[in-house]
Order: C-alpha cells, then structure tokens, then sequence
C-alpha cells in the first residue's frame, strides 16, 4: 500500500484522532467556512474584585450587584486564545474610569438618577457596555481596542460614517447620543455613547424562524446592502466629518460635510502588538487613495511594512522565508497587481464602495413581531471604501452552505445561501459583477498585504499561477513577473508544508469549536484546554507509530509537527524532552474533553 499524498496527510490524522476518541464530527459543520481554491484561500490588566467600592453610589447603584465579583469594566473577560493568551488580552485592557462613564450616560437620559444594570459585551475590536437607567432607558457604551486601529480614527470614522448613512439612506442605525475622540478627558478613553437598537438580535431568533421568513429577511437585509452599495465615492479610505482634524493632503473632499480620509483599518497601522509593524523599507501609506493604482501600493507598503528586521526574526517557520525573500516578492507583486489593474473587468469591479464590514446575525436587529423586518444594524467600526471586489467574496453566517460530517449540504442552509446570491445578483451590481469573475483575478489583491503572516511560499505560488494562467485569464501583455529564479523553487518547495499547515489550522479550529485564532469562550477554556492537548497527543502517536510515509511527506516527526502546530505547545511535552512513543503515550488522555468541545457548538 502507498503512503498517502502529503495534501491529505492531516485529514487522515484528524480522522485517526476522532476514531481514537470515540468521537463523532457532531457540532463540527456549524464551524466550517466555504474556502474558496488557490494556495492563499486556505489562509480572510484587571482590577481588583472590589474595584466597585470607591464608586459613588449614587451614580452606579446596583450594577450588576449580584456579580460583582465578575463584572470587570477593564480587561476582556469573554474568552481566552490557545495561542498568544496572554498578548491576546493584554491587548484588549482599557485604562479609563468607568465611574465618569456612567455620569455621562446619565447625564444624557433625561429624568435618570443612576444606573439599575450595566451589560458587558465584547468583540474582536470593542468593547461594549449596555446601561438601563433607573427610569428605563437602554444606552449602549462602545469603547474601542487599539488593536482594532487608532483609536482617535476609529472612533471618528464611525461616528462620521453612521452620520452618512442615516442621511443618505433609510438603513436603520441607532442615534448617536454622544462621542469622544480624545482620551485625555474625564472619561480616560475614546467612546461612542448611542441609544440601544429596537427589536431583537437576529441570532436569536433565526433559529425559530421558518424557511420563508428567512429568505424574505435576507432579501430585506439586501435591500439595506443596495442602497449604500449604490453610493458612489471618488476615493478609497474611511469615511470622516469634513471638519475632522486631519492634513489637507489626507482629505479627499465628498460634499460639504463629509471627506474620505486615511484608512482607519488595523492593516495599515502599527496598532497590534501581536503583530507588529515596521518601517524600514518603506513609509507608512494609509491613503486616501484616488485610483486603484494607488490603493494597490498601499496594499503592497502595507505588506512591506509587516517585515521585520532579518535580525528579529531568527526562528522561522521552513516556509516563512526571509525578509529578502519577502522584499522581493512584494516588489513583483507590486509590478504584477497594478498592471492587472489595468484589466477593464477588475478596473469596473473595483469602483469605491462602502459596506457594513461585518454582516453577521449578531449585528443584525429585526422585529420580534415580525423577523423579515429590519429594524437596526449596529457595530460599523472600521467600515471603509473598498475596490467592490474586496466585498464581493463576504458571505454572512445567515448566507453560509454549511456541510455536514458527511459532506452533504444542510438543505436550510443551501436555501439561505441560494436566496442570499440570487439577491446580490439582482440587486447589487457593484457586488454581482466581481463574484461571478474568475476569483483568480483578484487573489493576488486580497492577499499580497499579508505575506509575512502567511509565508512567502503561499504568494510565491500565487504568483506562479497568475503568470502560468495570464494569457488564459484574458489579462493584457505579458506577466510582469518572470520564471521564478532557482532560489525562489528552493522556496516553493515548501510549499506542501505551508498547505499541510492551512489544513491543520482549519480541521483543528472545527475540532475545537475555536475561530482560526484560537479564541475559546470562557466557560468552554479549561475543557478546550484538555481537548487540544489530546488532539496534540494522538496526532503525535500517529505520526510516530507511521512507518509507511515516503519522502514527499511533510510530516515526518514531532519537530515537523510542532513546527506547522498553530496553537502554543510550551506546556505539552517540551521539544527538550524526547519522548519514546511508549513513554509520551501511557498517561491517561481526557478523552470526554474533545468530545465535548466537538458536540458543544459554541457560536464566535
């Protein structure tokens, strides 16, 4: 028998670990995305518990009375990641005072004396905090990370852009009671003080929800997508009052009240510390940007300025590549994107466009009484003009074909997605035009920004294809990017490595119930914790009890197993200790845990 090729070598371990356990796929399909072809596709601080007993009662009450112990305004307490924790949540820590927060909430309801309940909600990039007053009134806090962008531009953007579009469309959007851009004020921190949206999240009540009345809802969210689809823009940025504090040279004038300005998303700016930016080999470029030309240097010097120093960087995945490597592939890049943008198909699917970044159910607010009518859309932080194709491949949690174990399609699922592409097809152009393009024509965009993260072999490959295919891919000339050089082969080479990762991250992420980042909701941390280590363990004793493997096999031992391992190991068998199979493996495993996670289903 031969051994198996090296694109499906995780599979099989992942398949051999839920043999191991006993365990059925079940709750896994709920976690899959639909991944689209090509090398790149594959990749898209506490207080102390008595914090309260200084705060003036009369102001704060009875906040969450029966939770005191719980209720922590300051560090992110929603979950916890299986890689980079403690970097992870240290990120999301907000210094501020929360007393002064809950004055001005009152302040703003008229007839309140004091807050009877405050709610925390936490995302990827904010904060948010629901008050109800004594008199009861509902007001929504949202108080941005500075991972999600600079703070001071975040929070003008989308003060600016919820502005916009409660002026130049019917989409509905809580008003804005009051916001801050300067944390030197009392408050301590940005914010944006709003009222609470009418009628229900989305998400909890889809599930109630009959066939009919979800496809009537999604043509209903549509509608709201057409009509700022339909606005037209002269420049990619973010959207700001015309009145904000920015240079002359980074406004691009939109009417008299508003402007396009410097992009304000996470990718363009030094703001993670998880993912630091440098500025070595080329200068900060966040836009405005007037034509796709430019917006196309700026995703290359956004790339550029994800390369560290060749010093920083000394441990390496294989595939990484070096910082040379990396210069000398952006730079290619940079030559073969901007005469793709020549094409007139990828020229007229990327006119400016604004959408909600992040259409899922949570962000969603219908009518309880009748669920196909949309009555908020919340949570616009870091909304942007973007190329139309940027969007084009965004596929909503309401909109997702979901497979099963068996690889069959839900059939409500298959429903909601067909509905939710006949919509766009008829009713959004801008989107329509770039999805139904061969996606090959827009990879190299979407992903050049990010090569650092995912390893030069993944662009190189992209590269390779989009010069192998240009003629067939009707793009004009000649590729600008020429037969790679024998030390770019060298490169990709490793490019079954890379693959081997991808598919590691993803089967691993299902398994888990994690998003790709690791993220876990608090109450499911210990339980995931096990899991993982159990997933660790027996997909280990596969590779090691493995002696039918040929030399094609990117998986070969533990160090090539822990090398392309997505989540931390520091605590699981450390690699200075060589285990002997039977050693590594006689210790009772906590089988129920990746059981649990598997059938648990958690929503992130």
């Amino acid at each position: 028998m031969s051994s198996p090729r090296p694109f499906h070598r995780i599979q099989q371990l992942i398949e051999f670990c839920i043999l191991v356990n006993g365990a059925g796929n079940k709750g896994r399909s709920g976690k899959l995305a639909a991944f689209s072809t090509g090398p790149l596709a594959l990749c898209r601080q506490s207080k102390p518990p008595g914090y309260l007993n200084g705060c003036r009662r009369r102001t704060i009450r009875t906040i969450a009375l029966s939770r005191r112990d719980r209720f922590d305004p300051y560090a992110y307490t929603s979950g916890r990641w299986l890689r980079g924790d403690e970097l992870e949540r240290s990120a999301r820590h907000i210094t501020f005072d929360f007393d002064a927060l809950c004055q001005r909430v009152i302040e703003l309801c008229p007839g309140a004396a004091s807050i009877s309940n405050c709610e925390k909600k936490e995302g990827g990039f904010n904060r948010v905090f629901i008050f109800t007053t004594d008199n009861g009134q509902s007001i929504v806090a949202r108080l941005p990370f500075a991972l999600a962008g600079p703070p001071r531009l975040t929070t003008q953007s989308e003060v600016a852009t919820i502005h916009y579009i409660q002026a130049n469309t019917s989409i509905p959007i809580p008003k804005v009671l009051d916001w801050c851009d300067d944390a030197s004020t009392s408050i301590g921190t940005e914010y944006i003080i709003m009222e609470h949206a009418d009628g229900v999240q989305l998400h909890q009540i889809w599930p109630n929800m009959a066939g009919e009345q979800r496809i009537r809802c999604i043509k209903a969210i549509v509608q709201k997508i057409k009509e700022i689809a339909n606005v037209e823009f002269p420049a990619y940025g973010s959207l700001y009052h015309a009145t904000a504090r920015l240079s002359s040279a980074s406004k691009v004038p939109l009417n008299q009240d508003f402007c396009i300005g410097p992009h304000c998303g996470a990718m363009y700016w030094n703001c993670n510390p998880i993912e630091p930016r440098y500025y070595q080999n080329t200068k900060p470029n966040q836009g405005p940007w007037s034509d796709l030309g430019a917006y196309c240097d700026g995703l290359i010097d956004a790339g550029i300025a994800r390369i560290p120093p060749d010093s920083d960087h000394q441990n390496r995945l294989r595939y990484q590549g070096s910082p040379s490597d990396h210069l000398h592939l952006l730079d290619s890049g940079r030559s073969v994107i901007k005469k793709m943008s020549e094409d007139s198909r990828i020229l007229n699917a990327a006119v400016p466009t604004l959408l909600h970044p992040d259409f899922h159910k949570r962000n969603i607010f219908v009518s309880e009484d009748d669920p196909t009518v949309v009555t908020g859309i919340i949570d616009w932080q870091s909304a942007s003009v973007e190329p139309g194709f940027w969007y084009a491949d965004h596929i909503p949690n309401f909109a997702m074909s979901i497979p099963d174990p068996f690889g069959q399609r839900d059939p409500d699922s298959e429903l909601c997605a067909k509905a939710f592409d006949a919509c766009v097809q008829f009713l959004v152009p801008k989107l329509a035009g770039p999805r139904y393009l061969d996606e090959s024509l827009f990879r190299l965009f979407r992903y050049c920004y990010r090569t650092w993260k995912d390893g030069a072999v993944a662009f190189l490959s992209e590269l390779i294809e989009t010069s192998q295919h240009w003629t067939s891919l009707g793009l004009p000339g000649s590729c600008p990017f020429t037969t790679p050089t024998p030390e770019e082969f060298v490169i990709h080479q490793q490019y079954k490595r890379f693959v081997a990762a991808q598919e590691l991250k993803r089967d691993l992420s299902g398994l888990l119930n994690t998003t790709s980042e690791g993220w876990v909701p608090s109450e499911a941390w210990e339980t995931t914790v096990l899991a993982h280590k159990e997933l660790f363990a027996n997909m280990l004793e596969a590779v090691l009890t493995d002696a039918d493997t040929d030399d094609d096999e990117p998986i070969r031992d533990e160090s090539d197993l822990r090398e392309i391992w997505p989540f931390d190991l520091k605590d699981i068998y450390p690699q200075s200790r060589k285990l002997g199979r039977s050693e590594a493996f006689s210790a009772p495993r906590p089988t129920a845990a990746l059981s649990h996670c598997q059938t648990q289903g958690y929503e992130v």
